[in-house]
């Protein structure tokens, strides 16, 4: 069985709303034995999957681990921009193709811009973790060279996560005395992605984009809504990711 499938299998129940679902049911197969333990159980999991659902609880937990919004154009400059793939849109009708999706393509506007910016080669990096025929990196490129007329120089088709784009990464460009790097990747994943590519024997330059903002505090911020729940699920697998890797290292 893929990895990849196996991996993510395990995290859904891990991450919420699964978790929060499975504490649920646990609730209800004890309430007749202990009722009270059991509504306690059950209270727990739907006032914490009402929390999570709340643009505010959700945004303030993503601005944890979010670093300090920093402009890479002003630190000294870097020798090349990788970008690190986000997922893709698989067979999308309108293109009548595999392309990026809307995490992607965030992180290739700024690596355009920032390419623009700075003149420096590009390096897009992803694989094909589902088996789709087309890896992550190759749609990005087309994006990239098609839409945002930014050449690729590099492209590194074989990761799965962002442990794997780091080593893959600098397989390719150490031989090329490639050692200061620009990571494009969205705020609530620069910490991981920086302190595996630093691992990996980078110099990271972070380029993180998509920060949390927003407008104003609403009334709207406090009520349940589906995005605002992906949004705490990114922050939990983020922690997740952080405490996994942390065990690795000290194994």
């Amino acid at each position: 069985m893929n990895s990849w499938l196996v991996v993510n299998g395990i995290a859904a129940w891990l991450l919420p709303p699964g978790c929060l679902l499975l504490l649920a049911a646990f609730a209800g197969w004890h309430r007749r034995k202990h009722p009270r333990a059991a509504t306690a159980l059950l209270t727990l999991s739907l006032g914490a999957l009402w929390l999570l659902s709340t643009p505010w609880v959700a945004q303030t937990l993503v601005r944890y681990i979010e670093p300090a919004p920093t402009d890479p154009l002003q630190a000294p400059p870097a020798q090349a921009i990788i970008v690190l793939g986000g997922g893709q849109y698989f067979h999308a009708p309108e293109y009548a193709s595999d392309t990026v999706n809307e995490a992607t393509l965030a992180r290739l506007r700024y690596a355009a811009y920032l390419r623009q910016k700075t003149g420096k080669p590009v390096l897009v990096s992803g694989g094909s973790p589902q088996g789709s025929r087309h890896s992550e990196a190759l749609v990005m490129k087309a994006v990239l060279e098609n839409e945002f007329r930014t050449p690729v120089a590099w492209t590194e088709s074989t990761s799965n996560n962002t442990l794997e784009n780091a080593r893959a990464s600098r397989a390719l460009l150490a031989p090329l005395g490639i050692d200061r790097v620009y990571v494009v990747t969205h705020a609530w994943h620069m910490l991981r992605a920086q302190r595996q590519f630093a691992e990996a024997g980078f110099d990271v330059v972070p380029a993180s984009t998509h920060y949390v903002t927003h407008f104003r505090l609403t009334l709207l911020d406090f009520l349940p809504r589906a995005d605002a729940l992906r949004r705490s699920s990114d922050f939990c697998h983020e922690v997740l990711g952080l405490l996994w890797y942390r065990i690795k290292s000290a194994g």
